[in-house]
């Protein structure tokens, strides 16, 4: 009997792949907050010396956090699917009611990525910096893309098989 990673498509391997990197990385960035508020705690109440621009760094690091997590939640289908109208209906209209909701949900992710792209290209031409550190803002809006991007690719693969009844290894 063949495990569950012999029985994936080539594609289904690789963007799992690349969704547990995009998972690390954001839970990389995520430790990396919880360390630095630890270290900016310990520095106000002993010291009296917190870490300067620590909830500046923690707003722009929880955005890439959401990012990167999202191919992981989408390639998973960890997502909250409310299915109370649906239940009496059959598997194949449920399935094709599941594409629907996939098709729509990726096409929002789509338009966030598109806006936090131009976001990015504008923040940079501006210059917009955060006001204590004086951080390139435009570099967390970079950091976000990759996840989002991720995001819409398998939302893509997961509608296109969903439409055509192929539930795929991702359900």
């Amino acid at each position: 009997m063949q495990s569950n990673i012999e029985q994936m498509r080539p594609v289904e391997r690789w963007l799992g792949r690349l969704c547990d990197i995009s998972a690390s990385i954001g839970g990389t960035v995520l430790v990396s907050m919880a360390g630095m508020t630890v270290a900016s705690v310990i520095g106000r109440t002993f010291f009296a010396n917190p870490i300067l621009g620590d909830v500046e760094l923690v707003q722009l690091g929880s955005a890439v956090v959401v990012a990167s997590f999202l191919p992981y939640t989408q390639y998973r289908r960890a997502n909250i699917i409310v299915d109370f109208f649906t239940t009496g209906l059959s598997a194949r209209k449920q399935e094709w009611l599941d594409g629907l909701g996939s098709l729509l949900y990726t096409l929002m992710l789509a338009l966030i990525c598109w806006r936090v792209a131009v976001g990015c290209i504008d923040i940079r031409a501006t210059g917009e910096a955060s006001m204590l550190m004086n951080f390139p803002l435009w570099i967390a809006y970079l950091l976000m893309l990759p996840g989002l991007a991720l995001a819409v690719v398998i939302g893509l693969y997961q509608t296109l098989c969903q439409l055509r009844g192929e539930a795929g290894v991702t359900a």
